[in-house]
């Protein structure tokens, strides 16, 4: 009797804990990892020397303010991205809603769509970023 009730409190415990969890890093704040070298060198600045591969960094991000936070360049950010939904990306804001912009590669002059931003990467190199899928919807993409 008492081992059934052990595993029973446990089992209870484990699944509230798992709720909590899941709710917390859903709403609030949640660990991403930094693969790739797109942000080199803010993020994953070291490499291996034998493989050439980036050792992961790891951003917190937290969610509770994101709806009132008022963006500014030069901001990191993390947003799904527009290719692949299951996929998360780590930028910076060049550019913001209503403000034109200078493409390095063409030299054209963009306009930033309203409810938009022009993400980069630091490491132009190696990044997919706006210059692939164009400008990035606040209101959707950004976790």
């Amino acid at each position: 009797m008492g081992s059934s009730s052990f595993l029973w409190n446990f089992t209870k415990k484990f699944v509230t804990f798992g709720i909590i969890t899941v709710t917390v890093s859903d709403r609030y704040v949640t660990v991403v990892p930094v693969r790739g070298g797109s942000m080199s060198p803010t993020l994953n600045p070291k490499t291996s020397s034998s493989a050439g591969n980036f050792s992961d960094d790891y951003v917190l991000v937290e969610k509770f303010c994101v709806d009132k936070y008022r963006f500014s360049h030069g901001d990191v950010v993390v947003f799904s991205s527009p290719l692949n939904h299951k996929e998360r990306h780590i930028k910076r804001i060049v550019a913001l809603s209503g403000e034109w912009f200078g493409s390095r590669q063409n030299y054209d002059v963009l306009k930033v769509p309203e409810g938009h931003c022009w993400v980069e990467g630091d490491n132009a190199a190696f990044s997919m970023d706006s210059k692939s899928f164009g400008p990035v919807r606040f209101s959707y993409h950004l976790v």
